[in-house]
């Protein structure tokens, strides 16, 4: 077998498990449209689904991670292509996490409209919060795809935003459950339905922290906005 056909044959392993990561960050997007759905609609029956799909996006890990680990024996990568393997296997665990995030908002949501409720709680913000990491998820995912580093400082301010949204959920839910102790239970579950929310902004920030690991070979992921750039730019 010639050289040139083996660089060939490893150029097309490595297409190919990039585009295994955009087939598993649809599924991910997917999953959590329909969990946040489920949770501000009350849709039982699409809650469950989200839960019972969680198994498709573990098995898309289990297998990219199994495509990563036999190129790396087969073709012993060095330099960009290790990295763009080692990113790959980062960025997997954090849509798996994702994915588990997007599980737990349909659980919570089956806990929230199982109970005999008092009154229906407002998801007004959770849903803002929401389409705030879902913007943050695709960014991420598209920076992958195109290699950009810059959206590492994008993401980061996103997510700080993100923080934000958070902390004023919480304040809202503390004083929700000062006024009517009655709520506490539904108040508690709302809160680590938007606690997951916030984690996912976490995880779509750190994807797209890898993206400069994968172009430059430099580690931003604990960065604050300013020592991004300033990695970025060197």
């Amino acid at each position: 077998m010639s050289q040139e056909h083996i660089f060939k044959q490893f150029d097309a392993e490595l297409e190919q498990v990039r585009s295994r990561i955009l087939q598993m960050g649809g599924l991910v997007e997917e999953q959590i449209n329909k969990a946040i759905k489920a949770l501000t609609d009350g849709d039982l029956a699409l809650a469950d689904e989200v839960i019972a799909n969680d198994f498709h996006i573990n098995d898309l890990e289990i297998q990219i991670d199994e495509e990563c680990t036999k190129i790396i024996a087969l073709r012993q990568p060095t330099a960009g292509d290790l990295r763009m393997i080692m990113t790959v296997e980062k960025t997997i665990t954090d849509l798996e996490r994702i994915g588990d995030k997007a599980e737990k908002i349909a659980r919570m949501a089956k806990k929230i409209y199982g109970s005999d409720r008092i009154s229906t709680p407002r998801f007004t913000e959770i849903k803002h919060m929401s389409d705030m990491v879902l913007e943050m998820l695709r960014a991420s995912l598209d920076a992958f795809a195109r290699l950009d580093i810059s959206a590492a400082t994008q993401l980061k301010r996103q997510d700080i935003q993100v923080d934000e949204e958070f902390d004023a959920v919480l304040r809202h839910l503390i004083t929700f459950m000062m006024e009517d102790p009655r709520m506490i239970s539904t108040s508690i579950d709302i809160l680590f339905a938007a606690k997951a929310v916030e984690r996912i902004g976490d995880h779509a920030k750190n994807i797209a922290g890898y993206v400069v690991y994968m172009a430059k070979g430099k580690t931003v992921r604990h960065s604050t906005v300013e020592e991004m750039e300033r990695k970025i730019g060197e």
